[in-house]
């Protein structure tokens, strides 16, 4: 499967992979990359940076929402082979470093199996190296508060549940919110289209997910590029409402 590469605002592209996302954000010549997709997205991940004009070695960081196998993916790959600085929120350090995994079992998949497509996901990840673990052997955190000096200022916003140190980035001069796991809009498990919470057995501590609903909905912003499905336009408040009043 080729990624689909998607502008959705200037210097600002969502790309579709292996069911799941990554945002380009670019600058001049640099670029940050957000999300990485899976291990088996990685041919992906290069095209995508090729097609904006981009390479590798002008991604002046990766930014992670969540440590998952799904958008850790080529992480390592790049930080190893390119020097690129690889960032997350301090609680998602050692998640990236796999010294604990936050994440969806065998078991949880098991018990869930009689879900509308949730076996045919769980080949799927098989196949793109979903279940391989590719840990970050120097995950950095944030330098600083507030917005980063990369390419689209994009300013974390902590918002736990899905895994405890799971963030969003924010975009508000673009009014774009990049949710991550947070947020999606789509889910190769779901049957629901638009703004929604993933299952819960997906998130680390359920009750937090809903409760960082809240965070994103006090974000100001009109579009939201997801970890999985499509952009979503439309108020991010009313999105993260409506998502919390599907979960409920």
């Amino acid at each position: 499967m080729r990624a689909e590469v998607h502008e959705v605002a200037d210097g600002t592209w969502l790309v579709h992979g292996n069911n799941v996302n990554w945002v380009i954000l670019k600058e001049g010549d640099a670029v940050t990359l957000v999300d990485t997709g899976y291990p088996g997205d990685r041919e992906g991940v290069l095209e995508s940076l090729a097609a904006v004009g981009s390479s590798p070695e002008a991604v002046a960081a990766v930014l992670i929402t969540h440590a998952h196998n799904d958008h850790l993916g080529s992480a390592e790959y790049l930080r190893a082979t390119h020097g690129t600085p690889v960032h997350l929120h301090p609680a998602e350090v050692p998640h990236a470093r796999r010294e604990f995994l936050q994440q969806a079992t065998i078991g949880d998949v098991v018990r869930n199996a009689w879900r509308p497509g949730v076996l045919p996901w769980a080949a799927h990840v098989i196949r793109v190296g979903g279940i391989e673990q590719h840990p970050v052997t120097a995950p950095e955190p944030f330098p600083g508060e507030g917005a980063l000096d990369l390419p689209g200022r994009p300013v974390p916003v902590h918002t736990p549940g899905h895994t405890d140190g799971h963030c969003v980035y924010h975009l508000p001069g673009a009014g774009i919110v990049i949710s991550g796991d947070a947020l999606v809009s789509g889910h190769a498990t779901s049957r629901v289209k638009g703004p929604q919470l993933l299952h819960g057995f997906f998130h680390h501590e359920r009750a937090r997910a809903l409760a960082s609903l809240e965070t994103i909905a006090a974000l100001d912003g009109d579009t939201l590029l997801p970890g999985h499905g499509p952009v979503h336009r439309g108020s991010v408040r009313a999105a993260a409402e409506q998502a919390r009043e599907r979960a409920s």
